[in-house]
């Protein structure tokens, strides 16, 4: 039997109402013990679904206790599959973790990160792939973000990668009886249509790897660089960005002499926007430095916006940064465009935008070849999606073994066979219903504690 959990589970922060939630076998237990309602219950008979007020049984200086309602949830209707308790109380960190000593104390043991959403996933409530997806609405920064959460948590992923892999092991077993039972009526493998399952197997994976190629980048968000000249409107842009003065903007050159980061929505991406010092020869000891940490910002960044002068054209300095960069991953921002009546001379680089900083001019446009160059802009919420490096290396393992098993026809039905065992072992180990712990401890482990 498992033992019982608790934990805080709103932020660690003042707030109007704060939730201590205890899962587990002895849940009830422990509130009979910590809780003291108003009107007292047959605490054997207590269905799910219902609340109680009272007071906390936590004594504070002066002998006050602490008002609480009560949530109780019965298993398996509840969100771990098991007894739940929520105590909500006021908000108040310190009055949280007096109620959540009470119920350690009680008998209920610290739960571990994400615990609570690993029991629902072991409990059978949610796929490994939903609890990821909880994950994502947690930190969903987007409303794009969101909705792929709330898709995810709906269990579209899993539903496709069932259809995929009832499909291969059909196919599968036919192969083993038709190999076992040579005697029986069996038809031969080139009868049974198996390039038919594979090949709708192999459009279903790579329809879905391509759908997915912006997902994360959409979820979690892109790093992203400004770099360029002194003066050019580098942190003028990363305030228009923002909505507020997050860096500080004048007339002389080298004002920015340290990295400044700020989380930015662009479009449909969230771009943790990173302005640099301006990039210049100097023997000044600080800018010196800054000019070191913008080339490293520049070269760890997954998409770098090179900022020019619209009104200086291109100089010899620019010229030279771009030859730095990696223009695949590289937009050049011309901007201050408000200030010339033309386009500068052609930009060595194929995705270019015209913007001015002052007046919001070209941001659109920047937008679009961001979500071009991050491939999300076909970016879909509602479509079933992979989420995750995990999920997506598990799809691309699947597909793989597909096209050898395609490839394998020809050869003999064992060598299909065992291609069919590693993709439907790889789409098993993508929902979550063979995963190894390594696997299963890596997906909880961004959880945090009260989840």
């Amino acid at each position: 039997m498992p033992d019982t959990i608790a934990a805080i589970a709103t932020a660690n922060a003042p707030g109007g109402i704060g939730i201590v939630r205890v899962s587990g076998p002895a849940a009830f237990v422990i509130a009979e013990k910590i809780f003291m309602p108003k009107r007292a219950p047959d605490w054997r008979k207590i269905k799910g679904y219902t609340m109680a007020y009272g007071n906390v049984g936590v004594p504070l200086e002066g002998g006050a206790v602490g008002e609480a309602i009560c949530l109780f949830f019965r298993e398996p209707a509840s969100y771990t599959g098991e007894d739940v308790v929520e105590l909500q109380c006021h908000g108040g960190p310190l009055l949280l973790a007096q109620v959540l000593r009470a119920a350690l104390e009680a008998g209920a043991r610290m739960a571990g990160p994400g615990e609570f959403t690993r029991r629902a996933w072991l409990n059978g409530r949610i796929g490994l792939a939903q609890a990821e997806a909880v994950m994502r609405l947690i930190t969903a920064q987007s409303e794009q973000a969101l909705r792929a959460a709330y898709t995810g948590i709906g269990g579209a992923l899993g539903q496709e990668i069932k259809k995929i892999r009832d499909g291969l092991i059909a196919l599968a077993a036919h192969i083993a009886a038709w190999m076992d039972y040579p005697d029986e009526d069996i038809s031969p493998l080139r009868d049974c249509e198996a390039e038919a399952v594979l090949g709708e197997a192999e459009a279903a994976l790579t329809g879905l790897i391509e759908r997915s190629k912006g997902a994360q980048a959409v979820l979690e968000g892109v790093s992203a660089a400004l770099v360029g000249r002194p003066n050019v409107g580098k942190s003028s842009l990363l305030n228009r960005l923002a909505g507020w003065e997050r860096a500080i903007v004048t007339a002389l050159p080298g004002t920015t002499r340290d990295t400044v980061t700020e989380t930015v929505q662009l479009g449909n991406l969230t771009l943790r926007l990173t302005d640099t010092a301006g990039l210049r020869d100097t023997e000044h000891p600080v800018e010196k430095a800054g000019v070191e940490r913008s080339l490293a910002a520049m070269k760890s960044a997954d998409l770098v916006l090179v900022v020019l002068d619209a009104s200086e054209g291109i100089l010899a300095e620019d010229r030279a940064l771009l030859g730095q960069c990696d223009l695949e991953r590289t937009i050049v921002v011309c901007n201050k465009i408000d200030l010339v009546q033309g386009r500068p001379e052609a930009v060595p680089c194929k995705h270019v935008v015209y913007t001015s900083a002052v007046t919001g001019e070209g941001l659109d446009d920047l937008a679009k070849t961001a979500e071009e160059i991050c491939q999300t802009a076909g970016f879909a919420p509602g479509e079933a999606m992979l989420a995750t490096q995990r999920q997506a290396q598990c799809a691309v393992d699947a597909h793989a073994a597909v096209r050898e098993a395609l490839a394998a026809l020809e050869l003999a039905p064992d060598a299909v066979s065992v291609c069919l065992e590693d993709a439907v072992q790889a789409l098993f180990t993508l929902t979550g219903e063979r995963a190894g712990d390594a696997v299963v401890d890596e997906v909880f482990r961004a959880f945090c504690v009260g989840k």
